[in-house]
């Protein structure tokens, strides 16, 4: 007889233990090859190749994996003998800015400690061909861009500072407010378009915040 293997408790806290992988498809075999193990120097370690999975319309293809430090890898799917979509013709081509908000928002970022390691990505980059933004600090972090044969955005970041309790809390009542305001939109069949009234319902929020608490310490 086995013994029989006690149910998951759905309300225990659960963690992840950070990234695995991230994936996306490439049409560029040979480049993509070349540009994430021999121009960035990432190892090659795993590749699955397979028939096509599920329906029928689904093609045989390749699955390789990078390795791109503390246990994490970057993958591609090469599906054979499919076409690129029209929307990446050019993109590979295009200056490493945020010129479509919305194609460019998915993209990877990784970690440098210093600012003389992102300096020396920068240089390593630029001295095999890849064109490079110039050092972007955003907030907390500092970044440097760049695309790969798809014309997928890359990131290599390096943290300015720690993140703390406030900016947690901070980050709520941004979201919050956001909410708010969208569900209000909603409701009239309007729009939210404009940060300023995001930031002006995050203040409310937070004085909202600051009387119930005052109102319970008293």
């Amino acid at each position: 007889m086995y013994a029989r293997t006690a149910p998951p408790d759905a309300a225990a806290p659960l963690r992840l233990h950070g990234v695995d992988h991230t994936a996306r498809p490439t049409w560029r075999l040979k480049e993509t090859v070349t540009f994430y193990r021999d121009i960035l120097g990432l190892p090659l370690i795993h590749t699955i190749s397979a028939r096509g999975w599920g329906p029928s319309t689904h093609p045989d293809f390749l699955h390789f994996f990078f390795d791109s430090g503390k246990g994490s890898t970057i993958a591609f799917f090469y599906y054979l003998g499919s076409d690129a979509p029209e929307a990446l013709a050019g993109r590979d081509t295009r200056p490493p800015l945020p010129d479509d908000h919305v194609f460019d928002a998915t993209h990877t970022a990784w970690l440098v400690d210093t600012q003389e390691e992102l300096l020396a990505w920068k240089a390593r980059l630029e001295t095999r061909g890849v064109v490079v933004s110039a050092e972007t600090a955003h907030e907390v972090i500092e970044s440097i861009y760049f695309r790969d044969p798809n014309g997928y955005f890359i990131e290599i970041t390096r943290k300015l500072r720690t993140l703390a309790a406030l900016d947690a809390r901070d980050a709520d009542a941004t979201l919050a407010a956001a909410i708010e305001l969208e569900d209000e939109a909603r409701a009239a069949q309007k729009r939210v378009t404009s940060i300023d009234d995001i930031w002006v319902r995050k203040a409310e929020i937070i004085g909202r915040r600051l009387n119930l608490e005052q109102e319970c310490h008293a």
